[in-house]
């Protein structure tokens, strides 16, 4: 059974969400609110923070301006360790497990990253070659020695500087860089020493900033779209569980994180919320392309410092500006769709739709989608609906209700294409659609119709587990930051285990 804080919280969460959705059921919107709002009042909000502390950095971007359509993007700081060529096939390979499964075979890059060891002779080989790169091209940049006793900056004027073991891996993840040069620096004090002020003014951005938006010895990390939950008109992209749950996976599947800030109801009902997520897989389609056409042009660092002071690379019609992470750490070929509660009926809409589009979609390419503990719901009851009816934090009628909040009145229908998975007709037929992970929770009374989409999956030969956890309520991987549990930690190491199948690279597989 759930713990006693889990119940608890439940009853405070459901009185809560059950007001709000009476408020919003008698106050609809009477006028034109295409604009649309992501986020209630009274939210807890997790502001964005361009440096990488706890090891992620995060920025939002307003990518529609004719909406409140928003993204917040989570960069981890893997994406800035050094590029290692994998050892020959004939080499040693080290093997380490997760998420208590087997062993598992890994590139040296990645398990010392997520070690923080540095203890590899071939890392140290690589750190020193591209130490003697950067100084001669006048460049700066982190080098961790060998030994754990100390952390050494090398700066452009080749001096080396020492920091003390209090100090070492978590002043180097302080390290803010600036506009006009990629080199490490504290806060407030420019590459030569000069006090700046931290305000902004002379040019100073307190975040991070890659030296080249294109370059081959950039690292280029898997992309996941992730879709909050809260029952369509509640939740938001900043919201403080959803940053905590974000930063989890960013860190555990080593990718670029991109939760989407959809429009809510019933300021806009159905489709606004798809086609919201279609927008952003457009939007991102679009960004890999302006790279693109940045490579094509020459030598990425002697146009930028021709460019303008700001590093923007624009379309022809000067209305798109490449997003800098993106285009430098970013690897499109290898995207994944993440949903949670409703936004796992958004994400396998979305997922549908870029099957359709094919190559039109082209350089993204979605490789798979994860469902966690999915919206569905029909007509027709399940064992689960009528069993556990009135479960933890959303129960059957509050669910309903929103239902009615997100459909248009004259749509509106528990066998619509957008609530219910099964229905007959949809589009494209289920053995075009990706490889599909469900996760499911023993105490959700949605859990039996996200099984049977799974299913359905399977009997066509789609790579569609199940994950179902034991003594789990709905919600129970995203709400971790104010319920602990161990499932959610499980959860997230599951589902790493599971995409690594799919985004990582060629030869760096794990072995199952």
């Amino acid at each position: 059974m759930p713990s006693v804080a889990v119940k608890l919280y439940s009853v405070f969460f459901k009185f809560l969400l059950k007001h709000r959705l009476q408020n919003n059921s008698l106050h609809l919107p009477h006028e034109d609110a295409s604009f649309g709002v992501t986020s209630r009042p009274g939210e807890s909000v997790a502001p964005a923070n361009a440096s990488f502390t706890d090891g992620v950095a995060t920025k939002d971007i307003h990518i529609d301006p004719f909406t409140s359509l928003s993204i917040r993007i989570f960069l981890p700081d893997s994406s800035l360790s050094p590029v290692v060529e994998p050892r020959s096939s004939n080499s040693e390979t080290r093997r380490s497990s997760y998420g208590g499964g087997g062993g598992a075979s890994r590139p040296m890059a990645l398990q010392v990253n997520r070690r923080s060891s540095y203890g590899s002779a071939d890392l140290e080989s690589a750190r020193k070659a591209n130490l003697d790169s950067a100084l001669a091209n006048g460049d700066a940049f982190m080098s961790p020695r060998s030994d754990s006793s100390a952390n050494s900056l090398y700066s452009d004027d080749g001096q080396r500087r020492e920091f003390g073991v209090s100090q070492s891996r978590f002043e180097s993840k302080k390290l803010n860089y600036n506009l006009d040069s990629s080199i490490p620096k504290r806060s407030g004090v420019d590459p030569v020493g000069k006090e700046k002020r931290q305000d902004g003014e002379g040019g100073l951005y307190r975040g991070y900033l890659p030296r080249d938006l294109i370059s081959v010895s950039s690292r280029k990390l898997p992309i996941i779209m992730q879709f909050h939950g809260g029952g369509f008109v509640a939740g938001s992209k900043d919201s403080a569980s959803n940053d905590v749950f974000c930063r989890r996976i960013a860190k555990l599947c080593d990718a670029i994180v991109i939760a989407v800030g959809y429009r809510l109801a019933p300021e806009n009902r159905y489709p606004a919320a798809f086609d919201d997520g279609v927008k952003v897989l457009h939007w991102l389609a679009k960004q890999a392309n302006l790279a693109e056409c940045n490579k094509s042009l020459g030598n990425p660092r002697a146009e930028l410092r021709k460019a303008d002071a700001h590093r923007h690379i624009v379309d022809t019609f000067g209305a798109s500006v490449v997003e800098p992470w993106l285009a430098a750490h970013g690897d499109p070929s290898r995207c994944i769709l993440l949903g949670v509660s409703c936004g796992a009926n958004i994400a396998d809409f979305v997922t549908r739709k870029a099957v359709e589009a094919g190559k039109l979609l082209d350089p993204i390419k979605v490789v798979a989608q994860v469902l966690l503990y999915p919206f569905f719901i029909g007509s027709v009851p399940t064992h689960s609906e009528i069993k556990l009816a009135n479960s933890y934090f959303y129960d059957k009628a509050m669910c309903i209700l929103a239902w009615k909040l997100f459909l248009p009145e004259d749509e509106y229908s528990l066998d619509h294409p957008a609530a219910n998975p099964l229905v007959p007709g949809r589009e494209p037929p289920f053995r075009s659609m990706p490889p599909t992970l469900t996760v499911v929770a023993e105490h959700d009374w949605m859990r039996d119709r996200a099984i049977a989409y799974s299913e359905e999956l399977r009997k066509v030969n789609i790579d569609a587990p199940v994950l179902e956890y034991k003594d789990a309520v709905h919600e129970f991987a995203t709400l971790d930051m104010l319920v602990k549990s161990p499932q959610a930690q499980a959860c997230a190491e599951d589902i790493a285990i599971w995409t690594k199948k799919y985004i990582s690279i060629k030869g760096h597989e794990f072995s199952y």
